[in-house]
């Protein structure tokens, strides 16, 4: 496969994982479904980190748009093009990266909720067996409504959409160092003169 249609192929992919991580973030925002618990303050603390938004979202979309640009040029497009693209899919592995570390804290330390009627904390962190190994200790939150099921799917849908955008991200700093030292691969068309 050509490093330009590469490009153009990672580039396509990172769109949707982007704008999933920023959707998920968000979500992470409203647990229960409800504002008041943003307005108050008692949310995770992994979710003030932003992780999926800032990490898996802007700083992945802004080389996707590149990746995307450079790999439309032409088959391997031109090797300033692709050097930049390794430049910006380096940001990207960043951001994943930094995604992938803050929802995989998000789902060791478990939710910020009420629990023991009127305590507000992390009941899960300090722990010594994970409580996603048994899901009978999860009603231990009480406030917000399934608290826990919540922030374990999104925070596992970041920690999966991040893995997929750091390995496209480093495949595309591979590909991009093929396109930079091999140059283009466009042929150039030949001019027929009939007699």
């Amino acid at each position: 496969m050509c490093t330009g249609k590469c490009a153009l192929c990672v580039g396509t992919s990172l769109y949707p994982l982007a704008v999933i991580s920023i959707i998920c973030n968000i979500m992470l925002f409203f647990p229960g479904w409800d504002v008041k618990y943003a307005q108050n303050s008692q949310i995770t603390e992994e979710v003030k980190y932003m992780g999926g938004l800032i990490g898996g979202g802007i700083m992945v979309l802004i080389p996707a748009f590149h990746i995307h640009l450079t790999g439309k040029q032409g088959c391997c497009a031109n090797r300033c093009g692709m050097f930049l693209s390794i430049l910006f899919a380096a940001v990207g592995v960043a951001g994943a990266l930094y995604s992938f570390v803050v929802a995989m804290m998000g789902l060791i330390n478990g939710p910020y909720c009420k629990y023991l009627l009127i305590i507000w904390g992390t009941p899960f962190k300090e722990r010594n067996e994970s409580y996603l190994k048994d899901r009978n200790t999860w009603g231990t939150c009480i406030e917000p409504k399934n608290v826990v099921e919540f922030n374990v799917g999104l925070f596992s849908t970041l920690l999966v959409t991040s893995a997929v955008q750091l390995v496209l991200c480093a495949a595309q700093m591979i590909n991009g160092l093929f396109g930079c030292l091999c140059g283009t691969c466009k042929k150039e068309k030949g001019v027929r003169v009939s007699i």
